[in-house]
């Protein structure tokens, strides 16, 4: 089935060359580098777990192998996915980018759509890809598995919430609850974030701001109410916050970040779009766009991690 195209132009003087499309996701979680990513995966890689007891024994004139050690392992299998787009040239004849086709009849896209149109499927394939690594579902088509899906099924990672709603009234609660949740052995950890999503970033920083219910009495950090934040960094009880916007509403995730995988085979796949102009191939007016990448998610020790969900 071919893509449906719907051009909607209305000619009212010289065109100002700039397309425009609705504000996209950026996929913050692999540009800022806030999980681990594991590149060149050309089917699945295992992940060792190592646990063991108390290895530290008393000390005597033999060797003594008493202490446990356990290996298990986790799968990080990402899936295959892609974008395929098609356009007939000649929708474009009527267009005001016309002339730029050429006046051959073999003529091509508008240059100036064209690179728009790679830039605006790159952008679109981040901001799947941001949402599939968190709230993502094994079977939903051009998703693959998210943490949270994986997180709920694993009875060893610490749920806390209930799933309450994040407000600005009890925001330091429910991240109070988060942390609380967290391993003396973790807390410290240089790693650690607790991963949040937008509407609680929103609540905490508007609570920071000395308006809530649970800060009345005073005009918020440095006295300036709700003017204190300019994009900077979040902490809480000294634990760095990440906004992760692929993340639901009121859901929040506390792990070390090199416990957190994303798996793919070649980086440059998810910004290589490639413009098939089908002519010289099959003689059509058809253009194709396409792209073909891998993705997935996997963590390494559940009961290190913590979700508010």
């Amino acid at each position: 089935m071919a893509t449906t195209n719907s051009i909607t132009t209305t000619y009212s003087g010289e065109f100002a060359g700039q397309y425009i499309s609705a504000a996209l996701l950026s996929g913050s979680t692999l540009d800022n580098g806030l999980i681990t990513i594991k590149p060149n995966i050309k089917f699945k890689e295992v992940i060792k777990k190592v646990s063991s007891d108390d290895i530290v024994k008393d000390a005597t004139c033999d060797f003594d192998p008493t202490s446990t050690l356990t290996l298990t392992e986790r799968i990080l299998q990402p899936d295959y996915q892609q974008v395929n787009l098609q356009l007939c040239k000649s929708d474009f004849h009527n267009d005001w980018e016309a002339v730029q086709m050429g006046y051959s009849a073999f003529d091509s896209l508008p240059p100036s759509f064209a690179d728009f149109l790679i830039g605006h499927v790159a952008s679109k394939v981040a901001q799947r890809t941001e949402q599939s690594i968190w709230n993502g579902a094994a079977a939903t088509a051009g998703q693959f598995g998210g943490f949270k899906e994986l997180l709920l099924a694993d009875a060893d990672v610490t749920d806390v919430g209930a799933g309450a709603a994040v407000t600005a009234a009890n925001a330091v609660e429910k991240l109070g609850l988060v942390v609380d949740g967290i391993g003396s052995s973790l807390y410290t950890s240089e790693d650690m974030f607790i991963y949040v999503s937008q509407n609680v970033a929103r609540a905490y920083v508007r609570a920071l701001g000395g308006f809530s219910v649970a800060a009345t009495s005073n005009a918020g950090t440095d006295d300036k109410g709700t003017q204190w934040y300019n994009g900077g960094g979040l902490s809480f009880d000294g634990i760095k916050i990440a906004v992760a916007n692929g993340l639901a509403d009121n859901t929040m995730v506390a792990a070390e970040k090199s416990n957190l995988y994303f798996g793919t085979g070649l980086l440059s796949d998810h910004n290589e779009v490639k413009v098939i102009d089908m002519a010289d191939i099959d003689g059509s007016q058809n253009v194709r766009v396409v792209m073909r990448f891998t993705a997935g998610v996997q963590y390494g020790i559940g009961s290190d991690i913590v979700l508010y969900s």
